[in-house]
């Protein structure tokens, strides 16, 4: 998965160009540029790829996801719906444009449950947001429909599946905006960095003041810019642009040496008949990230992971008990612990979280993930899928 595992001469021949015109913020200094923006180039060729009439990129996939939701003005007391299996910055994101994070169930996707989320719309929900982890994706159609059905914003959150599609679309586009992350040990990295995507004028506009400060980019002089509107500094550097530039052409190969990766694990693993794998809803295709299983049982799942590790098989997780990504480790998010003083309206609303969510427990206990890596060769992907088999099979 990680795209630094394929840097060669393609990232650094782009990171000389920046070096070489000594410009490395995106915006200003036309006169040294020499015609280099690559930033611009990248939220094109993003663009291009993703088949959205925009793209947006900016520091982070936490920035991404924040920009995101202040473009389709969600803010005070807002609620957004997400799933109880994600990673921090997407509660990160909502909280810091003011909203309220509302955790839900997920199923055997380890995405949104949608009859879950349909349960838990109030007059306050202004977005649903499916998080696309491990590569593979939510029941969007199910989702849209929903948010048709309510006037809610699809917010995509595929920082962890680039390269995936659902119904034809890569994921990202398929929502009112998509995000992704660019960080160093995405698919595709900058190093750090990340990118918004849509079809909206209205959303791309705001995207582009809102992530430099409210600027509205208007003429060549930058001190007499006007403010349309209050905004922060999320910028991406060129640095970190070229650098994802390169990564992002490479992306088919990556997904294709994925796919084969994880091919030649999972038809080992199927051969175990108390092995089963997550859903992939009916449309969508991985981006082939990770292989996630499920065990019979929580127990069976511990030991295992614990097996896997004892057989020399790393990168294999065990969410359920991960600080970063499942809602049970989130004390900070859930007993509100925070440097400064939520509202009144988020404390009374982050209180809807403080709740058992046993449909997810129940898929999460019995999951392990295991990540796919770019370098391995065929005869590595084989001698792995091997001792994964053995380590499974001591334990059953």
């Amino acid at each position: 998965m990680p795209g630094f595992e394929i840097f060669g001469d393609e990232e650094k021949k782009e990171v000389q160009d920046v070096l070489d015109n000594g410009v490395l913020m995106r915006y200003g200094f036309d006169p040294m540029r020499n015609g280099h923006h690559k930033a611009l180039e990248l939220e094109k060729d993003l663009a291009d790829r993703m088949q959205t009439k925009y793209a947006q990129v900016v520091s982070s996939g936490t920035a991404a996801l924040t920009v995101a939701l202040a473009c389709a003005e969600i803010g005070s007391g807002d609620e957004v719906i997400m799933p109880t299996f994600t990673f921090v910055a997407s509660f990160e994101a909502i909280l810091s444009v003011g909203a309220v994070p509302v955790l839900c169930d997920i199923d055997d996707t380890l995405t949104l449950d949608p009859k879950a989320v349909e349960a838990t719309i109030t007059t306050k929900t202004k977005a649903i947001m499916p998080v696309h982890m491990c590569g593979s994706m939510a029941d969007l159609s199910a989702l849209k429909a929903i948010c048709e059905k309510h006037n809610l914003i699809l917010l995509e959150d595929a920082c962890q599946a680039i390269g995936g599609t659902y119904d034809n679309k890569p994921l990202g586009s398929y929502g009112d905006l998509g995000c992704f992350s660019f960080d160093f040990v995405k698919t595709v990295t900058c190093g750090e960095g990340g990118g918004i995507v849509t079809n909206s004028k209205k959303f791309a506009d705001r995207a582009h003041k809102y992530q430099d400060h409210g600027h509205d980019h208007v003429g060549n002089d930058r001190g007499a810019e006007s403010h349309p509107f209050l905004g922060y500094n999320y910028r991406l550097s060129e640095l970190n642009a070229a650098v994802g530039i390169a990564q992002l052409r490479k992306l088919d190969h990556t997904i294709s040496v994925q796919e084969r990766n994880y091919t030649i694990l999972r038809n080992a693993l199927k051969t175990i008949p108390e092995v089963t794998f997550r859903r992939v809803p009916v449309g969508g295709v991985e981006s082939y990230a990770f292989l996630t299983l499920f065990l019979p049982s929580e127990d069976l799942a511990r030991n295992t992971h614990k097996a896997l590790g004892n057989y020399g098989v790393d990168a294999c997780f065990y969410w359920y008990d991960n600080n970063w990504h499942y809602y049970k480790k989130w004390e900070h998010l859930l007993d509100q612990k925070s440097l400064g003083k939520f509202s009144q309206e988020i404390q009374t609303g982050l209180q809807k979280n403080n709740k058992t969510f046993d449909a997810s427990d129940a898929w999460m206990g019995r999951s392990i993930s295991c990540l796919i890596k770019l370098g391995w060769s065929e005869t590595e992907v084989n001698e792995r899928a091997s001792k994964m088999v053995e380590a499974i099979k001591s334990v059953l």
